[in-house]
């Protein structure tokens, strides 16, 4: 198959590494050979974290800049830091609920305006797929399952060689019995939302 590399970006507490987990363990469950790598930022709540999973037969567990194929970010700002990765064909999948970071908070700095991110963004790629993550977290009964939104998304997105019954397997034996109904239907929503907007 021909190689797809995919980067997570987001911030401590949001679950992207777990994410990327997932996708991993999916693609080697269906024999597609798979390398996950993690960059960790701080590692307290709230610090930048990047993880990265390439799907086919590759080298080196590095994507470097220009080569996504798929940048997944689980914060506005952050997909537009980690936009170095992409090139003019990737496609962006980005949360659109801001977290802002620690200095914002204490007045050290300012956050941009969504959409100046979003303009930023889609200057420097054709494609891109913004949706409110949390908001369907939350209609998806858990707040906590962004990851499984943007999942969700990834997948609804149909950039990667990943069955929707693959992945719901592995989510299935890899979540607690509490939050497995919210993560799948966090996950349905993610899909839903993606391909609503593409057809728009």
């Amino acid at each position: 198959m021909e190689t797809r590399r995919c980067v997570f970006v987001g911030v401590g507490g949001q679950g992207n590494l777990l994410a990327s987990r997932l996708l991993g363990e999916t693609a080697l469950f269906i024999n597609i050979p798979s390398v996950v790598s993690e960059i960790h930022g701080m590692a307290q709540r709230g610090g930048i974290v990047e993880s990265a999973v390439l799907l086919g037969n590759v080298t080196s567990p590095i994507v470097s800049d220009g080569e996504a194929d798929v940048l997944i970010g689980f914060e506005p700002l952050e997909t537009l830091r980690a936009l170095k990765k992409c090139n003019k064909k990737s496609v962006v999948i980005t949360n659109t609920h801001p977290f802002p970071p620690f200095t914002v908070s204490i007045g050290q700095g300012t956050y941009p305006s969504l959409d100046k991110i979003l303009d930023l963004i889609r200057s420097k790629v054709d494609n891109v797929i913004a949706l409110n993550g949390n908001e369907l977290a939350e209609k998806a009964g858990n707040p906590l399952s962004l990851n499984m939104v943007m999942l969700g998304a990834l997948i609804g997105s149909d950039t990667i060689p990943i069955r929707v019954d693959s992945i719901k397997e592995v989510i299935s034996n890899s979540t607690k019995k509490a939050y497995l109904d919210s993560n799948l239907k966090a996950f349905d929503l993610g899909m839903g939302e993606t391909r609503k907007l593409k057809k728009v």
